[in-house]
């Protein structure tokens, strides 16, 4: 009789006295490898333009201007970094997209989630027409005049509200979240119910401690979208005082910071010392929170879309 490990080595071989595994093979090595650096080419595509514009930042506006930085600064400068600290306009801009992205993720979040635990129920009569209008929105809208319209009959534009409200729901975030809750063992809401816990009671006291991964992978996607989103700003807000730091920063770039421009305007010096690398400096201090919100949320990130995207 051949014994299981007998028919091992013969199968896959022997190296220095062990079995050889899939792992051994010179096709598994030549796959690692190639994949590792098509990935290592990657991330390094994804990172020189934000380590050119950091860069940048931190280069003279001159050698900026003259296209001499790449990957390195060329004549070290602060003088932009204190230029712009010390405009009052970029830290209103900056408080008020903070405050953009807290009441517009926490209105996102109270709609979406619940929104998603409804549709996830399969007796739940109108359930198809429910999901059916849901997912029209995707590909219909009424188009940005109608919108204009209805925000400004609603009374909403030069208000919080035209940023936070119409885009309240991401129809992609609200089917991965249903998918997730689809999921979810019955067998304990079953048991809920024996207990004497109401629907509510499921929802707040069992579902959403069992959802922390989904929670914080949708918070992630409803906070970075909301942050980066300058359009609804340009269309609806006409009040200098209420403009996000994106709005702030898109004015800069296509020019619209002339010799009066918010930074040079704050740092007392010409247009020229600033114009160069203003832009770099904004755009540094723009992604700033985000690169430090993201590592705590990112362990989140992977299981949230994979469980919300799985069924079986």
């Amino acid at each position: 009789m051949v014994t299981q490990s007998a028919l091992t080595k013969t199968t896959l071989g022997t190296r220095s006295g062990r079995p050889v595994g899939p792992r051994d093979t010179r096709g598994y090595r030549v796959f690692t490898w190639v994949n590792g650096t098509l990935l290592v080419l990657l991330c390094a595509a994804m990172l020189y333009p934000f380590v050119t514009v950091l860069a940048q930042s931190f280069s003279s506006a001159g050698a900026v201007k003259a296209g001499l930085v790449n990957l390195w600064p060329v004549g070290f400068n602060l003088d932009t970094y204190g230029a712009v600290i010390q405009n009052s306009h970029f830290w209103s801009s900056y408080r008020n997209t903070v405050v953009y992205t807290l009441v517009g993720t926490a209105i996102a979040m109270a709609l979406t989630t619940p929104y998603a635990y409804v549709l996830a129920k399969q007796h739940l009569r109108g359930r198809t027409v429910l999901i059916g209008i849901a997912v029209a929105t995707m590909f219909f809208n009424g188009g940005l005049i109608p919108n204009y319209v209805l925000i400004s009959t609603l009374g909403m534009t030069n208000t919080m509200w035209a940023l936070v409200l119409p885009g309240a729901i991401s129809v992609f975030n609200l089917l991965v979240m249903k998918s997730f809750f689809e999921n979810l063992p019955r067998e304990l809401e079953e048991a809920a119910q024996i207990d004497g816990l109401g629907w509510f009671g499921i929802f707040g006291r069992i579902v959403l401690p069992l959802s922390k991964a989904v929670v914080a992978t949708m918070v992630l996607f409803y906070s970075v979208a909301i942050w980066n989103d300058w359009f609804p700003a340009f269309l609806y807000l006409d009040k200098q005082e209420l403009f996000p730091v994106t709005l702030f920063l898109r004015n800069l770039i296509a020019g619209a910071s002339s010799a009066a421009s918010e930074g040079a305007a704050a740092a007392g010096s010409t247009t020229e010392a600033i114009s160069a690398n203003i832009q770099a400096v904004t755009m540094v201090l723009t992604l700033v929170p985000i690169l430090c919100v993201y590592p705590f949320v990112q362990r989140y990130f992977v299981s949230g879309v994979m469980l919300g995207s799985v069924k079986g």
